[in-house]
């Protein structure tokens, strides 16, 4: 199903509301291959949103899940000192600096007893008997990666394909391991870098992701050798994302450097630098304890289209996204695409 599809474009899962069941059924509908992004949702929550994206398109979508990590105890009272701090000039105050599991085997339920075409995975590797399970109902298993270290573990589990995610992306860092010493979680590759590396190292077809904002970008992970080319920060700016206003508006101004951070989460993600970020570099090592406690802090600042204080994930390429609809994007990817393999080819 991942492979087949007309245009070898996927809408990145981008959890915490800028995936939708319109963007996802609005890729799929054009020929791309959309998702939903299960992180942070409850089991009944996700499924509101499978029977959403099913009633806008019959064609095949995907959906995302975080698979939840071991407990580290961290010391957090300073941290949360500084957040509160932020808090209070938006009037609220941090969350409980708690551990979840973010319904994880809730959700698993749900995909077992309702099927989608494909899931994927992010954060982890999940259990050989969990891919099984999905085997066994007719779904199609990815799982994120950043090192072919981490792809052989994918294709050990039985995965059908890998998306390997190279430092340029937005969003969260999908190390499986995250190393708390390392302010990137693990070892950074270059997309290009990634995706040689990986293709040496399993016999798995590789989904590309990182740094994509243009048919070229698509162009040239397919010509590294990748069956298609995952889309996020591109796709943010598209009319059916959920993105919030004030973020919006700040990958379409431009402007901002990026930087990989653990603020807002206490996991690395990359973001636009912004005084939260900039006031809080060496935030602890403690996913999702800190992102639950600068949880009410990032609604609030959305609230009040705060941009300093919000969590504004990005790739490093975002100044080059363009708004429009998303299925107008996948048929402007496609057209580029093409124009940019057809003129590589004319200057071999």
């Amino acid at each position: 199903m991942i492979f087949g599809r007309r245009v070898p474009v996927v809408a990145a899962p981008m959890a915490g509301g800028g995936s939708t069941p319109e963007l996802a059924a609005a890729v799929s509908g054009a020929g791309g291959l959309g998702f939903l992004a299960g992180g942070y949702l409850s089991g009944d929550k996700l499924a509101e949103q499978i029977a959403r994206a099913r009633s806008l398109t019959s064609e095949p979508f995907g959906v995302n899940l975080f698979v939840p990590g071991r407990r580290r105890d961290v010391a957090l009272d300073e941290y949360r000192a500084r957040v509160a701090e932020a808090s209070a000039r938006l009037g609220v105050e941090p969350g409980p600096a708690e551990w979840d599991d973010d319904g994880y085997a809730a959700k698993l339920g749900r995909l077992f007893a309702d099927p989608v075409p494909v899931v994927s995975f992010t954060f982890g590797l999940p259990e050989e008997s969990t891919v099984e399970q999905l085997h066994v109902v007719g779904t199609e298993v990815v799982v994120t990666v950043t090192t072919p270290e981490e792809a052989r573990l994918a294709a050990s589990v039985g995965a059908d394909a890998v998306c390997v995610q190279g430092m340029e992306a937005g969003g969260h860092r999908a190390t499986l391991h995250d190393d708390p010493d390392d302010p990137a979680g693990g070892p950074l590759l270059g997309l290009l870098a990634a995706i040689s590396s990986v293709r040496e190292a399993v016999d798995v077809p590789v989904i590309a992701a990182g740094g994509l904002v243009r048919g070229a970008d698509v162009a040239a992970v397919l010509s590294a050798g990748a069956v298609a080319a995952q889309l996020g920060t591109a796709f943010l700016v598209c009319d059916e994302a959920g993105t919030q206003p004030a973020h919006r508006n700040e990958i379409i101004a431009g402007g901002r450097n990026t930087e990989i951070t653990r603020a807002f989460s206490g996991r690395p993600a990359r973001g636009l630098v912004n005084r939260f970020l900039a006031e809080n570099r060496g935030a602890p090592a403690a996913y999702p304890q800190v992102n639950n406690m600068t949880k009410p802090v990032r609604g609030a600042a959305a609230r009040a289209s705060d941009a300093e204080v919000m969590s504004l994930w990005a790739g490093q390429t975002y100044a080059q996204a363009r708004p429009m609809p998303a299925a107008e994007l996948v048929d402007v990817l496609r057209r580029e695409a093409r124009e940019a393999l057809r003129a590589s080819a004319e200057r071999l």
